[in-house]
């Protein structure tokens, strides 16, 4: 079943037109409560939010939908995205929200939605909520309205949980780090969190003024993390995205390490520690071969999942994995976080730095990505994949890179767009292949 107001991750879209609207929020929130409200006990939900200017009109009418179903609600302000999960469960919450659009530009916002484990919604619980949306929701009596609150000390409570995951026996003194907060969520709790395990902070991205968050820093920019890191002699960089749910990482000498290079870097760390479930790890079909072949070098697997950290987390959880991720960068280690957990993620490579004792360019760069490229072709309407001298060229294509390469055709999730990647050991080889299938598409598609 098609969904209405649900993509991938929830709803999103630019604020103040639909579905991203203050009086779409409040139906949300009237919604979710009443699918929520289950037994006769007060009901608990949880609100965090990004930085973004939008947040406090969302909010707002989010808190009115919940209470006038009944439920109460705790407010605690700017959180990460995994501190929301993290809250919702620990709280004994029957749902969490977090306000956020996560990398995207000031202007859009969305609402992502927990269940009482900490874990996104199901498709059916989704469409069970779209449906109450599109409904008649029947109001509390007066005496039943809910109440809100703002907590102080959530904060708190998430930077002690960040650090409960850092290994007990080690610190970060004598190390310089640069932390990029993408002025969003975890402007605050991220550096308090590596300055109490001893390290010496330098922080960007933490003023955030409602318009700035991603703008320019944050882990889809991380070029102003890499010149602050080399300008400040600092021995590593830590980049997150507005709602530290994804980290990209820059060594010593400015290089970007991106999701796929931190992900062999964990999974090698568990794997000799003894703690590696499921024989590897869960990745995207966007995740370079390179890590595939450097795994397999291991006798370490990768399952690979359609794109998006939700399909990676259900692969986790069916199949008893505890390490999988994106190469964006959204890494999830599912024996302490129920999502993608940015600053839980950068203690583990912290960590295997610092045991190692080593450099963090010679720890952090684990294989040779191959030759990727990838190219998006926008189209009208219908379905160009569909058509036969389309589907012939990608034939021809996959013979020509098999055991050599692999191709990727997806069209995407939030766009009339067709995105074509190839990768293979012959970039020339590559860029042909990928140029062959776009002219494919685009003549189908006029």
């Amino acid at each position: 079943m098609a969904r209405k107001y649900f993509g991938t991750d929830g709803i999103r879209g630019a604020t103040n037109v639909s579905p991203m609207t203050a009086e779409m929020a409040m139906k949300v929130g009237m919604a979710a409560g009443a699918y929520f409200l289950r037994g006769d006990h007060r009901h608990r939900v949880v609100i965090g939010k990004d930085t973004r200017l939008s947040g406090y009109m969302l909010e707002s009418a989010l808190v009115a939908g919940f209470t006038s179903v009944g439920m109460d609600v705790v407010m605690v302000g700017p959180m990460p995205t995994p501190a929301v999960a993290m809250l919702t469960h620990s709280m004994r919450a029957d749902i969490g929200v977090m306000i956020s659009a996560s990398h995207n530009a000031y202007a859009d916002n969305g609402i992502k939605l927990f269940g009482p484990d900490g874990y996104k919604l199901s498709d059916e619980a989704e469409e069970a909520i779209e449906a109450l949306i599109d409904g008649d929701i029947p109001l509390v009596p007066s005496s039943q309205i809910g109440r809100a609150r703002r907590i102080d000390d959530a904060q708190g409570r998430y930077i002690h949980f960040a650090k409960s995951t850092f290994p007990e026996n080690l610190r970060l003194d004598g190390m310089r780090i640069v932390i990029d907060c993408a002025n969003g969520a975890a402007y605050k709790v991220a550096p308090s969190a590596l300055w109490e395990l001893g390290a010496d902070v330098v922080a960007i991205g933490v003023t955030p003024n409602g318009t700035n968050i991603n703008d320019g820093v944050g882990s889809t920019a991380p070029q102003t993390l890499a010149e602050t890191v080399v300008a400040s002699g600092a021995d590593i960089g830590i980049a997150l995205d507005g709602d530290a749910d994804r980290l990209i990482v820059v060594d010593e000498t400015g290089t970007i390490v991106d999701g796929d290079q931190l992900m062999a870097t964990i999974a090698a760390s568990w794997a000799r520690q003894g703690r590696l479930a499921g024989g590897g790890l869960v990745a995207t079909v966007m995740s370079n071969l390179g890590l595939e072949r450097h795994l397999a070098a291991q006798g370490l697997g990768l399952v690979r999942t359609k794109v998006g950290d939700r399909h990676v987390l259900e692969k986790m959880r069916s199949s008893g994995y505890n390490v999988g991720g994106e190469q964006s960068g959204h890494i999830i280690l599912s024996d302490y976080a129920t999502t993608g957990d940015g600053l839980v993620a950068a203690l583990q490579i912290l960590a295997e730095v610092k045991r190692s004792g080593a450099l963090a360019s010679e720890v952090l760069h684990r294989f040779e990505p191959l030759p990727q490229l990838l190219k998006n072709v926008r189209f009208a309407g219908g379905k160009p994949l569909d058509d036969d001298a389309v589907k012939a060229v990608i034939a021809q294509a996959e013979a020509e890179l098999a055991g050599n390469g692999r191709l990727v055709i997806r069209p995407s999730g939030t766009e009339p767009v067709i995105r074509v990647m190839a990768e293979g050991d012959d970039p020339s080889q590559v860029e042909r292949v990928v140029d062959r299938i776009c002219d494919a598409v685009r003549k189908a598609a006029a």
